[in-house]
């Protein structure tokens, strides 16, 4: 069954580690990702961007998928489906869909106006169980055509979105969506210090977690990072493992050219970059 991530991340705030939130893209993604949180006893997110959904046939088709596979694959560990950089309709749309977790992306509105959305979906998701993310400062890089530039969020605001009974808070450090460029200048902890001062207890979420050095991750979540985000990294690999694949001429070796087979090397793929994430978040063994 499905639960939403408040526990979970609440846990791992306590605890000092981060629970992993990686996005799907298709039955393949999902299927890995919650075998390899099974096999390693870590809770999970799933996440689901509104590209994604739409790609996978709507919020109906993934909340069917999902629910079949926790029953089918026999998952106990506790799976949170989560949109991702949700839009006010979108968010409502996943809602009503079965999602047990929303995020309302209100960072290109003013602050008045994402503030007066988010207690409007706060008040609506709390009523149903549903956690609910919110954003301060947009987060660099591309997610769905939604560009920023890796841009710092104001402790002030995050406080004021914090105390709208947010259950996570999505904070721009200077992190960024995709490949980072060789010119980063990486996290701004000296922001996330001060972030973490103003919210206190609140989970605070990473975004584009794909390419910050271990270490920056490990020190991030020594700030009260609970949540981190990964998906450009799940997708490098499966890419990698299926062109080594067609390189090799394997589709055209009897019946290599079966999907079953021909993706079954991106799954390991992705399975081996969910598990190495685990273990840096240390959410192994804490379902």
């Amino acid at each position: 069954m499905l639960v939403s991530a408040s526990e979970m991340l609440t846990k791992a705030k306590a605890g000092k580690y981060a629970v992993g939130q990686f996005n799907i893209n298709n039955l393949e993604w999902t299927k890995a990702i919650l075998l390899t949180a099974q096999e390693l006893n870590s809770p999970v997110i799933l996440g689901v961007s509104e590209g994604a959904a739409k790609y996978m046939c709507g919020f109906n088709t993934i909340v069917g998928m999902v629910n079949g596979m926790l029953e089918t694959l026999n998952i106990t560990v506790p799976v949170a489906l989560h949109l991702d950089h949700g839009s006010y309709d979108g968010a409502y749309a996943a809602m009503n869909a079965g999602f047990s977790s929303v995020m309302f992306d209100g960072s290109h509105y003013a602050i008045d106006e994402n503030i007066a959305k988010t207690t409007q979906i706060i008040k609506d998701a709390s009523a149903k169980g549903i956690s609910v993310e919110a954003e301060v400062g947009a987060i660099g890089g591309e997610e769905d055509g939604v560009v920023g530039s890796g841009e710092v969020a104001d402790p002030k605001e995050c406080k004021q979105i914090a105390d709208l009974g947010v259950t996570m808070l999505a904070a721009g450090i200077g992190n960024i969506h995709g490949k980072y460029p060789a010119n980063w200048a990486g996290l701004n902890f000296e922001v996330l210090a001060k972030i973490q001062e103003e919210t206190g207890t609140m989970p605070l979420v990473l975004h584009g977690g794909t390419g910050i050095p271990a270490e920056m991750i490990q020190k991030a979540i020594s700030l009260g990072v609970s949540k981190i985000n990964v998906n450009t990294e799940c997708q490098l690999s499966f890419a990698e493992a299926t062109r080594k694949y067609i390189e090799d001429g394997k589709d055209l070796q009897g019946k290599g050219f079966d999907p079953r087979k021909l993706l079954a090397p991106g799954v390991e793929a992705i399975k081996a970059t969910v598990k190495e994430k685990m273990e840096l978040f240390g959410s192994v063994g804490k379902a």
